[in-house]
């Protein structure tokens, strides 16, 4: 059943613990920090709840409906139709929220769809995973995850003579009725607004390190779990108007921090197993299910990058320039490649594991790829066209509430084909992309969300067919003729 935006509200008011610094966050829905972002969620809830559109975002199964983000494909048809209901609903937030309720949820849709991965490393974990699938689904729940170690945190050698806890997220403790994690991970994407967080391993990890090496779900209001969120964007944004974007779609970064966080057996899904920790989400499709979504939201935001590039050469008073044309259709030019390379995927599905259906991993892998190492030039394009007039909105749109400076301020931005409060609306939602401590944690995430671009392009490493492209070099090589030796020889 699909949840309204008023059910996720009441979800966020569990109790969890969230900091901001030492300030102590006990609502999240109605913080000034966070209760735009939390509207931001219930809204997209609302959306996907809405009786008029459940074709689009909806499946049925066994008399029950389900988000698409839950459908474990079985055809082409079904891929194309989970990837309409991904694209409508990161349209909704212009690309901008990463961790939206569709990613993770992707990631558990693909361990389902394979669970015997889990259920022959230990008996019993494939079927707990089977469980939460369910449990997750039915219950229409948003997953955030943490699955990365906290940074620099490993190098011992850094602390010469001292003792030091390992700070690394790791079970302590085993009993019958499960196991105790203690220690931090990174980075809790949205999981101030999430239902549940899943804790694993994305990196790989030293076998010597196998108390690191849990993968399990638990509820963000678990005694002992908190989050520890950097400097929330919205926090001081007084009009929407200034900060387009920080406004309504920061989804908060947070460090997940464990204090003997009890985890009962049944939400475990691996334990003690170093290097089958990160395999599991590529021998599955989970790793693929939850990068093709990632693909799609930044085809999304590549849509709102382009138009406001195209409407701030407008206002500027250049979009007849040639040279200014030639920038647009090089940015029309790449929002069309990343729209073909989703589209690719699912054109070029592969039919693994046996009985569903799952996008062309090469081409995601590769679409990963391109979004890594295009987004910083996509942007410094729009900044180009922008210059300076960013620098020239006044500091606030709150002038338009003083009489006499309104009168001014309507009178002297105005341009022939934009009025002054239009002007600011626009240069500050440019501003929001490029050059606002939201646009730079942006740039921060479409660098490393996926990994480092070494991890990014291993992965292609590993998914190209290098027995064909040899194959296609040795068979050239057999035709070429060498003096003195006969073909036949």
């Amino acid at each position: 059943m699909l949840a309204t935006g008023r059910q996720k509200l009441d979800r966020m008011r569990d109790g969890r613990v969230v900091f901001i610094g030492r300030e102590r966050v006990d609502d999240v829905t109605t913080h000034e920090a966070f209760r735009n972002g939390a509207g931001t969620v219930a809204a997209l809830y609302d959306l996907k709840a809405d009786p008029a559109r459940q074709d689009l975002f909806s499946y049925e199964e066994g008399g029950e409906r389900y988000g698409l983000q839950w459908l474990r494909c079985r055809t082409r048809d079904d891929l194309v139709r989970r990837m309409r209901a991904l694209k409508a609903s990161a349209d909704a937030t212009y690309g901008f929220v990463g961790r939206s309720p569709e990613q993770v949820s992707g990631l558990i849709t693909g361990l389902a769809m394979n669970p015997a991965v889990l259920e022959n490393l230990h008996a019993g974990f494939g079927q707990n995973l089977t469980r939460y699938y369910e449990h997750a689904r039915r219950n229409d729940l948003y997953l955030s995850f943490a699955v990365t170690p906290p940074t620099g945190m490993r190098a011992t050698e850094l602390f010469p003579g001292q003792e030091r806890e390992d700070p690394n997220l790791q079970v302590v403790a085993q009993d019958d009725a499960g196991v105790t994690v203690s220690g931090m991970k990174m980075l809790a994407t949205s999981a101030v607004y999430a239902d549940e967080i899943l804790i694993g391993n994305l990196t790989p990890i030293a076998d010597k390190f196998k108390s690191e090496a849990i993968t399990a779900a638990l509820p963000l209001n678990a005694p002992g779990l908190s989050l520890w969120a950097r400097q929330p964007y919205a926090q001081t944004v007084r009009h929407e108007a200034d900060y387009p974007l920080s406004y309504r779609f920061d989804e908060t970064d947070s460090v997940l921090v464990c204090e003997n966080v009890k985890i009962p057996w049944e939400r475990v899904f691996l334990h003690n197993d170093a290097a089958m920790s990160r395999r599991i989400y590529i021998e599955t499709p989970a790793n693929c299910y939850q990068n093709h979504h990632s693909n799609i939201r930044f085809w999304s935001k590549m849509g709102l990058i382009v138009g406001v590039a195209s409407r701030v050469t407008q206002a500027n008073g250049i979009d007849k320039i040639p040279a200014v044309r030639e920038t647009l259709g090089r940015l029309a030019a790449l929002e069309a490649t990343i729209g073909g390379l989703v589209q690719g995927q699912v054109e070029a599905f592969e039919a693994w594991p046996e009985g569903y259906a799952t996008p062309n991993r090469r081409i995601m892998y590769a679409s990963l790829n391109w979004c890594q190492e295009n987004h910083t030039e996509i942007v410094d394009l729009l900044r180009t066209l922008l210059g300076g007039i960013p620098m020239l909105m006044p500091a606030s749109i709150d002038v338009m509430e003083d009489e006499s400076m309104r009168a001014i301020f309507e009178r002297w931005w105005k341009t022939p084909s934009i009025a002054a409060v239009d002007r600011h609306k626009l240069y500050k939602l440019a501003w929001d992309i490029v050059g606002s401590e939201f646009a730079g944690r942006h740039m921060l995430y479409e660098k490393f969300y996926a990994g480092n671009s070494l991890v990014v392009r291993n992965q292609s490493d590993r998914e190209a067919p290098w027995d064909d492209f040899h194959g296609i070099v040795d068979g050239l090589l057999d035709k070429v003729a060498v003096p003195g030796v006969r073909e036949d020889s």
